[in-house]
Formats: C-alpha cells, sequence, structure tokens
C-alpha cells in the first residue's frame, strides 16, 4: 500500500497531501512561468562525513529498526536490479554487503552502527540542478473514535477500497511517465473518472457493503484521508489500525486555499491545526468546504505492525521519510538537515531511510518526515514547513555520475 500522509505545501500558503494523490494529468497545459523553469534533475556531489553536521552526536541507533526493514526488501530483489534514476544508486547487488554488515549490528549502540555507516557508505551531496536546499513537512498517525457498527454518535463512514476502483501506474506503460498514476473504474471498455467526494459523501457508494467503520468526527476522517492511516479506538476501548488501500483518482485540492479564498484565513497562518479550528468551528460549512477536495481515500484494516510505508515496511517514526521515488529510491539511508518546527533555532539533524512516497512530494530535494503516533507528533507533522537538504549515504563502490 502506499501510505496516506500530510505534506504543508506552504510555500503558497496551502495544505497539501504527501501521499499517493494522483499528478498533474499528462498533456496539461503549463503555466508559463512554470515552462522556463529547467526541469527537476537529481544531481550528486561527493561529500565527506565531517561535511555531515550534527553526524556525531545523532542517536544514530534510534534508526537500525528502520535500515534493517529496509535491507530485508532490498535483499530479496534480484541482484541486478538497478535502483534510481538510470541506476545511480547502484545495483541491489551493492547493497547485498553493506545490509548483512548492519544486520549483525547490536541494537541501541548508536557508536557501533555510526562507525559501521563511515565504513561502509559514502555521503552524496543532493541537489536540484545544483540547489541544495528544499522543502521538508511532516506527518502522522491519525488518532480517532469509531465503532464496526453505525450507532449513535458513530455515523461518518470509512469505506473499503470499491471492486470497480481501477488504479493505473503510467511508468508501467510510459517510462517518462514513472511515479505518475491515475485511476477510475471502466465503463463500456474505457477507463471512466471514479465518483468525487461530494458525490460520495451523497451516498454514491451507499447499499455496496464497502463501509469498514464509523466514526464519530467528519473532520477527524477527512484529515485521516490526508495522512493515510490511523488508530481507531473502538468503545469497548481496543484499537484496531487501519491504512490507505487506493484513492478514487479524481485531483487532490488543498482546501486551506478554499479558506484563505473566502477570508477565513490568511495563508501566512494556514496550517493543520488552523485549518481544523476552522473546520470544527464553522460546522454548518465545513462539509461544503471539505468537499471543495475531490479526491477520496479507502482503507483497509491492517494487522501486526504498522503503519505501513510504500516501500511495504513499518515506519520507524521519527526515521522514515517520504521521498519522491522518481529520483530516489526506496531504501537509501539519507543524512537530514532541515529547520525544527518547533523553534526556527533549531535544527533536525538526523540519520533517516527513504521507505514512503507522496502525490505532494515532488522533486530531487524534497521529503516529508513521519513522526509517528500521538499529540506531539500530530504537532510536528502540522507545523512542518521546513527549509532543508539531504546527503544520500551509497555503498562505497558506487560512483553516480557527477554533474
Amino acid at each position: 500500500m502506499r501510505l496516506r500522509s500530510l505534506a504543508a505545501l506552504f510555500a503558497i500558503g496551502l495544505l497539501a497531501g504527501c501521499a499517493s494523490q494522483p499528478a498533474k494529468v499528462p498533456g496539461a497545459p503549463v503555466a508559463p512561468a512554470e515552462a522556463e523553469k529547467p526541469a527537476a534533475r537529481l544531481t550528486l556531489r561527493p561529500a565527506s562525513f565531517s561535511d555531515l553536521s550534527g553526524w556525531s552526536v545523532d542517536r544514530t541507533a534510534d534508526a537500525l529498526p528502520a535500515l534493517l526493514k529496509s535491507c530485508d526488501r532490498l535483499v530479496k530483489q534480484p541482484g541486478d536490479r538497478a535502483l534510481g534514476p538510470d541506476g545511480m544508486m547502484g545495483r541491489i547487488s551493492d547493497w547485498i554487503g553493506p545490509c548483512a554488515a548492519i544486520a549483525k549490528l547490536p541494537a541501541g549502540d548508536h557508536v557501533a552502527l555510526r562507525r559501521a555507516v563511515e565504513s561502509l557508505f559514502q555521503p552524496w551531496a543532493a541537489t536540484d540542478n545544483g540547489e541544495a536546499e528544499g522543502l521538508f513537512t511532516g506527518y502522522y498517525e491519525s488518532s480517532l473514535r469509531g465503532s464496526f457498527k453505525r450507532q449513535g454518535k458513530y455515523q461518518t463512514p470509512l469505506y473499503k477500497r470499491p471492486a470497480d476502483l481501477v488504479m493505473v501506474e503510467l511508468g508501467e506503460f510510459r517510462p517518462n511517465l514513472k511515479g505518475e498514476r491515475i485511476a477510475g473504474r471502466v465503463v463500456d471498455g474505457q477507463l471512466k473518472p471514479y465518483a468525487d467526494r461530494k458525490a460520495i459523501e451523497a451516498g454514491a457508494l451507499n447499499g455496496k457493503g464497502l463501509e469498514l467503520l464509523y466514526v464519530d468526527d467528519p473532520v477527524d476522517a477527512f484529515f485521516l484521508q490526508i495522512q493515510g492511516s490511523g488508530r481507531v479506538t473502538l468503545p469497548d476501548g481496543s484499537q484496531v489500525r487501519i491504512g490507505y488501500d487506493g484513492q478514487n483518482g479524481q485531483p487532490y485540492f488543498a482546501i486551506g486555499r478554499e479558506l484563505v479564498a473566502r477570508g477565513a484565513l490568511v495563508k501566512e497562518d494556514v496550517s493543520m491545526q488552523s485549518i481544523r479550528a476552522w473546520l470544527e468551528a464553522n460546522p454548518a460549512q465545513a462539509a461544503a468546504v471539505m468537499n471543495t477536495n475531490p479526491s477520496y481515500v479507502f482503507f483497509r484494516r491492517l494487522e501486526g505492525e504498522g503503519p505501513l510505508g510504500a516501500q511495504g515496511v513499518a515506519l520507524t517514526p521519527g526515521r522514515s521519510l517520504a521521498v519522491d521515488r522518481t529520483f530516489i529510491a526506496y531504501g537509501v539511508p539519507l543524512w537530514l538537515d532541515a529547520q525544527d518546527p518547533l523553534d526556527a533555532k533549531t535544527r533536525i539533524r538526523r540519520l533517516m531511510v527513504a521507505q514512503d512516497t507522496g502525490g505532494a512530494i515532488r522533486g530531487p530535494v524534497r521529503g516529508d518526515v513521519f513522526w509517528g503516533h500521538g499529540a506531539e507528533a500530530e504537532q510536528r507533522a502540522g507545523l512542518m514547513k521546513s527549509p532543508g537538504r539531504y546527503w544520500l549515504l551509497l555503498p562505497k563502490g558506487v560512483t553516480p555520475a557527477v554533474s
């Protein structure tokens, strides 16, 4: 599955979704200003660990669970499989040795992991056509209250993926469309758009037996669709985990834009927290505002460890990063250096692993930090719109073209 995540694209004062939202429609007109920009391109320059500010003090071993999970996925793939654009991140065979060495390390030993990484990997400074700084946002695992039965306050359904929903990875048909996708339903042999949010909220899926759960707050349900995963507390106090299982193919529209257009918020104040506060304070208008986003997400119940990222591994809070898979391969460790969303004078400097993706995560230097579950994780994710940069850590011997 592709984990749905919240990515705050606040550069233009909007709220956007990180996870696998549909991308621009191929062939759509391009604005003149956009047409003048050079095409996004990952460029790498060799660096050293001394270039990574904070490297010697990071609690490196906190990233070991993420590294082990990604390595387990990588080493099971064919050895000649290339990673990244044009194989910039080597082949699977290049990762087998480093992964085997990491698997032998003791848990909790920051020094041991740091020394192992230094001996096994080479840092490469990532840029977009020479521009090192990019945008980093955050996402988290939502908390909801719900019931398997529609009763009392539990009236808002969360739907399972419809059997007639067809999701298409366009990269399987055209290499230049790798990472792009659409969805819809087949009508008379042609793929047609699926029902949008407004139609679904009006009952387009009624009577199909797709109700997975009912929750007590439509605003919580809306933000769950942006985050893509959550824990639902049932009336008896037990919890179930749910995760992303498909999307209706409709374009994602950031409702922060709608609230700014209405004069309800100013773009400088747009955040997940400010949007939620407005929706809760204006229940009579909330549904109409949420329906301006036609995108709709479907869920499935998750068993075992989670939530799961697009790489298919359980995410590690504070150590898993969603990236643009067009440029960065899943499983690649990275060193992140970005502004802390809670303190502009503090930096987030830590070892992370690329394990997820998202429709609003576009570009060679762009990421979404998974913060985990709970109030602090929600606060960090909702406020994060941090400038920052990262370095890829590639196995020694892998030498991407330098440009």
